[in-house]
């Protein structure tokens, strides 16, 4: 796979982190996922994928403040880079480049 394509759930994790923006950790993302594309994923295979996405630099992680509604345990919370947008950008061009060449059917 080449650096600027991701399979689908990578893109639709990235794409979660920038909806989400600084409330983007990973049980806030698997609920966004639930309520928007009326899916549901688990939560481990959604931080396999944050770190992935991490190691591609497209989101950045850092680890959030104390809470006592978890019990003290602090969250991870992602951010996506300058080169997650720009990927996403690309991503979505593509497509729309691709679908303005689909022929109209008539209903």
């Amino acid at each position: 796979m080449n650096s600027d394509q991701l399979g689908l759930f990578e893109e639709q994790i990235l794409t979660m982190v920038a909806i989400l923006g600084e409330d983007a950790y990973g049980n806030a993302i698997v609920d966004e996922i639930k309520n928007q594309l009326q899916k549901s994923v688990n939560l481990s295979s959604v931080h396999v994928t944050l770190y992935r996405l991490e190691d591609k630099g497209l989101v950045r992680s850092e680890m959030g403040g104390v809470t006592s509604k978890r019990g003290g345990r602090r969250k991870r919370i992602f951010t996506i880079t300058n080169a997650g947008i720009a990927l996403l950008r690309n991503l979505k061009e593509s497509r729309e480049q691709l679908w303005k060449l689909v022929p109209q059917f008539k209903m």
